[in-house]
């Protein structure tokens, strides 16, 4: 039995979670949701998934609070979840595991299975990385942050910035000391840094080769070394683009809205806090564009108007296509959403690894970033109306859509994860 373990608490990886289900059934594998719950944990009922709660309920304040505290908006020093909750979650799961005859865990960004799994003696897959995993760091692609918290950063070189920031990345231990308290006393295995936190025994790559640039040999080959902050046998494999495609329909008053005249840009600000989601629609109307926004768990209704729409959720493939322009945080589900349609995007990444994706998409001239903190400064505004006004972008956006047209991410991830499954009992004891 296959487990899946998605964060209900960020749609995308609620989504991802989906569709790499169906993947996995289509094969016929036997596979089960597990969640703690979460804002969005009724996509999985919806979706004929449903789910099997373990440990304490993440209702939707909890939910809401564990993103103000990810990896680069709360403080380095915590580790998302109380020790308390950390220590229930892994024994919750572990019996779980066993109850279930589990075999393997894949998380989407639900990281108590680092220590759960230890408990159990299974292997663990994870996708919730996206890129943002060694050998890309390695090769120094992410960009210097956006948003660094040591001030020396913002004066000097961004060249400079950038290898410190990433040779930092590799080696860092942020947000795992209350995971390393609760190893401690439950006599698992550690959890060495960061980069831990964006892998697992076996990591699923979610990009396509030829838009990461880092090269299958390399990326499949890599092994961990010293001074890489992983486990020993932490491996990666290339499996494709996988983003939302929620099995939703378009609300008649949303089709009649994308039936009108002139351009549409679909804002979709799922990650963000509440004061940026609003300011993304302010400016994004200031265009004179119509503005279609899927507000999710942001209250922004009092900005609906002739020409601004606002949905709670929205099948996000089914609007990209239509829109000539999104603008949306940075998360990789997200960006593929629209590049998969060929539509440029405006892209505010709030923590390392988006600033990973939005560099992708504009060193391939599919997009423009705007720094969060310059939100202020009418930024956004002018680089939708720079997108709106040139061809340029929408044609890269549309080679990378002939790219990802060839792949099949979620069914090539499900076709690894039994690879690596069948071969495991054999690289344990290797």
């Amino acid at each position: 039995m296959i487990c899946l373990m998605p964060n209900c608490a960020y749609l995308s990886e609620t989504s991802r979670m989906i569709a790499l289900w169906r993947a996995l059934a289509d094969l016929d594998a036997p596979v089960m949701m597990a969640s703690h719950g979460g804002v969005y944990a009724g996509l999985l009922e919806d979706a004929g998934a449903g789910y099997e709660q373990v440990g304490p309920v993440m209702d939707d304040e909890r939910s809401r609070r564990f993103v103000r505290q990810g990896p680069g908006l709360g403080p380095p020093t915590q580790s998302f979840y109380s020790d308390e909750e950390l220590h229930a979650y892994a024994l919750a799961e572990a019996a779980l595991f066993r109850r279930n005859g589990v075999t393997a865990v894949v998380t989407g960004f639900t990281l108590t299975p680092l220590l759960s799994t230890r408990l159990a003696g299974i292997p663990l897959f994870a996708e919730h990385g996206g890129s943002f995993v060694p050998p890309v760091v390695e090769a120094n692609l992410p960009p210097a942050m956006a948003l660094p918290r040591a001030a020396i950063f913002r004066w000097m070189p961004r060249a400079l910035a950038r290898r410190m920031q990433n040779a930092h990345s590799l080696k860092t231990d942020f947000y795992t000391a209350g995971f390393n308290r609760v190893a401690a006393a439950l006599g698992v295995e550690p959890v060495p840094g960061l980069m831990t936190l964006m892998t697992g025994d076996i990591t699923l790559v979610t990009e396509a080769e030829q838009v990461l640039g880092v090269p299958r040999a390399v990326m499949e080959g890599w092994r961990a070394r010293p001074g890489v902050a992983v486990r020993p046998g932490t491996r990666m494999r290339y499996v494709g683009p996988i983003f939302a495609e929620l099995d939703l329909p378009v609300p008649p008053r949303v089709e009649a809205f994308l039936a009108g005249k002139g351009p549409l840009i679909y804002a979709a600000p799922t990650s963000t806090d509440a004061a940026l989601a609003r300011s993304i629609v302010v400016q994004a109307a200031a265009t004179g564009a119509r503005v279609l926004v899927a507000s999710t768990a942001h209250a922004l209704a009092d900005l609906e108007g002739r020409r601004v729409m606002i949905e709670p959720v929205l099948p996000s493939h089914r609007i990209m296509p239509r829109a000539d322009l999104a603008i949306i945080a940075g998360g990789q589900g997200s960006i593929q959403s629209a590049l998969a349609a060929g539509t440029p995007v405006v892209m505010l990444p709030l923590q390392r690894e988006q600033d990973l994706n939005a560099e992708i998409v504009r060193r391939r001239g599919a997009g423009i970033v705007v720094p969060p903190h310059k939100v202020g400064s009418d930024r956004i505004r002018r680089a939708a109306t720079r997108i709106l006004r040139s061809s340029a972008y929408g044609r890269a956006a549309r080679r990378i859509a002939a790219i990802y047209a060839d792949l099949d991410g979620p069914a090539r991830a499900a076709e690894v994860i039994l690879e690596e499954l069948a071969a495991w009992p054999k690289r344990k004891a290797g």
